[in-house]
This record gives C-alpha cells, structure tokens and sequence, in this order.
C-alpha cells in the first residue's frame, strides 16, 4: 500500500470510529447480521439476532407479549434490580 491508500484508509477508518461512538450514545440500533437476520443492539450484551419471519411473527404477537407482561409483573425482574439486591444482603 501507498502511503497515499494508507492516509485514506485512516481517514475512512477515524470516520467509522466516530459513527460508531456516536451510535453507541443512541441507544438501540439496528443492523442486517452476514447471515441475513435483523440483529438489534444495545438491549443487553450481546445483539439479539432472528431471522425476518421471526420478527414479524414476534411482532405480530406484539398485543400477546404485552398482556403475558402485565399478567406475571410481580414475577418479573427489571434489570439492575439483581444487583440491589446483592448490595442490600450485604448491608445485613
């Protein structure tokens, strides 16, 4: 490589670097996986990857989700919540 292929693909590289830092103050973002599937990050540690079926099968049950949600509430955990409640045994 040239020393000219070498600056440009710095600068190509330095302009990624910053639309990924400023993606990452988004929030939820969305990408197209090498296999095809819709990935969505920023939910957790990992993506969460399916297929375009899957989605519009999860999506279409979107009503089902939310009432199975508001029906087990008191069973659910919100997260964070795990680690309160480790710092709070500690204090006892």
């Amino acid at each position: 490589m040239s020393d000219q292929d070498l600056k440009a693909e710095l600068e190509r590289l330095r302009a990624e670097n910053s639309r990924l830092k400023q993606r990452g103050s988004r929030g939820v973002s969305m990408k197209v996986s090498e296999k095809g599937g819709v990935s969505i990050y920023g939910l957790g540690r990992f993506p969460v990857t399916l297929y375009k079926e899957q989605w519009e099968k999860l999506l279409d049950m979107s009503d089902d989700i939310r009432a199975f949600i508001l029906e087990n509430t008191s069973k659910l955990k919100i997260k964070g919540d795990e680690i309160k409640a480790e710092e709070t045994k500690g204090d006892e």
